[in-house]
């Protein structure tokens, strides 16, 4: 739906009028610590995500921002965490697709609820998925992968950072579109999961550009294809995997900052300014497009919308590739 400038300006103006109304609450606490839960391994697109925002929110609000990784079970350990944790405003979690969209369908005895166990606070990036081999694979580019593919069924290797994480998921999805069977081979966290596709141990992984985006600047990767609707301005040379044969395809990562529930209003909303501000600052701008992440600034119930939108459509994928968690 296309909205109109003066929607937007009206939505503007709400958010920053609430914002300025919590403001008063958060200074009478004085100095803060505030922790940024990363519910994955360092080294991925959700940590480096996460270690932006949280140093933009400490320079820009005067707080103490402390990042802590808490991977394990595909981010469900450290989600459960923070669902647990107390709705004062001091603890906030980098959210991602796997978090709170894919993990329902993987774990029947998950410890939160992605709609009710969180408030959303600000849907921060879209991240897309590049499809990546080393330099020594013998495709070239996506359609000679995919034919090689079909004809060496279970042969090839595909690695992601875990049994149902993003990458685990979106290459599920590539599979079912492009009707191609490759081994999946789970790794304990984005970064060796991708090491190990550039010495050659695996043919190719399918995750967030971020974290493949210096690998292939460097030459030590080769990127095939994109999984977002439009190329890249980081790859602009790189095809999307729908107009290399499959229209419609679309397969990003997201990322957003959720809060216990029951987190005070005022709060969400001065953290939701803070973040938009931060996600249109040009540097941060620039900062992500470097990364081939798109910014995505709006308001609590647009994180919300798409949390809701986003669990039955992986429940489908899920479903159809008999993910399992481990």
């Amino acid at each position: 739906m296309t909205r109109s400038p003066s929607s937007l300006t009206r939505r503007q103006f709400a958010i920053t009028s609430a914002a300025l109304v919590a403001a008063p609450a958060l200074r009478a606490q004085g100095a803060r610590t505030v922790r940024m839960v990363v519910p994955v391994p360092p080294g991925g697109s959700t940590d480096i995500l996460g270690r932006a925002i949280a140093a933009r929110l400490a320079s820009q609000m005067g707080i103490n921002v402390i990042v802590e990784n808490r991977g394990g079970a595909g981010g469900s350990l450290g989600a459960g965490e923070v669902a647990k944790a107390a709705p004062d405003g001091n603890t906030l979690m980098m959210g991602h697709i796997g978090t709170l969209a894919v993990n329902p369908s993987i774990y029947p005895n998950l410890s939160y609820d992605p709609l009710r166990s969180f408030v959303p606070v600000a849907w921060v990036a879209n991240v897309p998925n590049v499809l990546v081999v080393s330099t020594n694979f013998p495709a070239q580019d996506f359609k000679s992968f995919i034919e090689l593919a079909r004809s060496r069924p279970g042969s090839l290797t595909h690695s992601s950072g875990g049994n149902g994480s993003a990458a685990h998921i979106s290459f599920e999805y590539l599979k079912q579109q492009a009707k191609v069977f490759m081994l999946h081979i789970p790794y304990r966290g984005t970064a060796p999961s991708v090491t190990d596709v550039i010495g050659g141990q695996v043919d190719a992984t399918f995750t967030g550009s971020p974290a493949v985006l210096p690998h292939i600047r460097n030459g030590r990767l080769r990127a095939l294809a994109v999984s977002s609707a439009k190329r890249i301005e980081s790859l602009p040379d790189v095809p999307t995997v729908a107009e290399s044969g499959y229209p419609g395809f679309e397969a990003d990562q997201w990322y957003g900052v959720v809060a216990p529930a029951g987190t005070p209003a005022e709060l969400i909303a001065q953290y939701n300014a803070e973040i938009n501000k931060a996600l249109t600052s040009p540097e941060v701008a620039r900062s992500l497009a470097a990364e081939g992440a798109l910014p995505m600034p709006g308001t609590p119930q647009t994180f919300r919308d798409l949390i809701a939108r986003e669990i039955p459509r992986w429940a489908q994928v899920v479903k159809a590739g008999n993910v399992k968690a481990s």
